[in-house]
């Protein structure tokens, strides 16, 4: 996604912020942009507070003077801004590429209204070209990745499941925890792999966002495109 691309998406989600709301401030490349425009709108006079997911939109945020708060201070939010990996017919969603899938889930149950921004390559007709990331207790985590693979054969699914790893080291969450990234191909029933994957014992949460987005906004080089269910 060019930068052009990301900025007319974070554009026209600035158009659904209005004066008092409580934002969910999501994670990743697209999200910063739409901080940016915030930032400004904030020294305009506009009264927002935020609740990060990540500790790196936390530093921007602090960075471009957005006010911050806690889920726990404001209960619940009116809207969170957030970007996706893939995005399905029904704007089901894959999230978690960039390691932040728990507190996004978590800041999106919590909040009135989810808009995602994204470019047209997110769109797909089934989720699951895209790793689904899982995110495990450091706690024996290697019997809970064999024990998701046995559970999703069960039900038909096969394929690989692999630690996250960065430069050769363990990948670590915001929250102490591990990432898998599991690979199975196209997910034909998100839903029951979503409530498969959080039975078992040592997962969190995983990557899959099932009827929590409201809708998409896709930045394209003509224009804004906005996708309704």
């Amino acid at each position: 996604m060019s930068d052009k691309m990301k900025i007319v998406a974070a554009q026209e989600a600035i158009k659904n912020v209005k004066d008092k709301m409580k934002l969910g401030l999501g994670t990743g490349s697209t999200v910063n942009e739409f901080l940016k425009i915030l930032s400004e709108k904030v020294k305009g006079g506009l009264d927002i507070v935020g609740v990060v997911t990540s500790e790196k939109t936390r530093v921007l945020s602090e960075n471009l003077g957005i006010p911050l708060t806690s889920l726990s201070t404001v209960k619940s939010l009116d809207l969170t801004i957030d970007g996706a990996d893939e995005i399905d017919s029904d704007l089901s969603l894959i999230k978690g590429g960039g390691g932040a899938l728990l507190r996004e889930k978590i800041v999106a149950y919590n909040s009135k209204k989810l808009i995602i921004i994204a470019d047209k390559s997110k769109i797909v007709s089934k989720l699951g070209d895209f790793t689904l990331p899982i995110e495990v207790s450091s706690y024996e985590h290697e019997v809970t990745s064999s024990r998701i693979m046995r559970k999703l054969e069960i039900i038909g699914y096969e394929g690989s499941i692999k630690l996250r790893l960065i430069n050769d080291s363990i990948f670590v969450t915001d929250g102490g925890n591990l990432i898998y990234d599991l690979s199975i191909g196209l997910i034909s029933e998100p839903y029951i792999v979503e409530q498969l994957l959080n039975s078992i014992p040592g997962v969190f949460e995983n990557g899959l966002f099932i009827n929590l987005t409201d809708h998409v906004i896709i930045g394209e080089e003509e224009g804004a495109k906005i996708i309704k269910k």
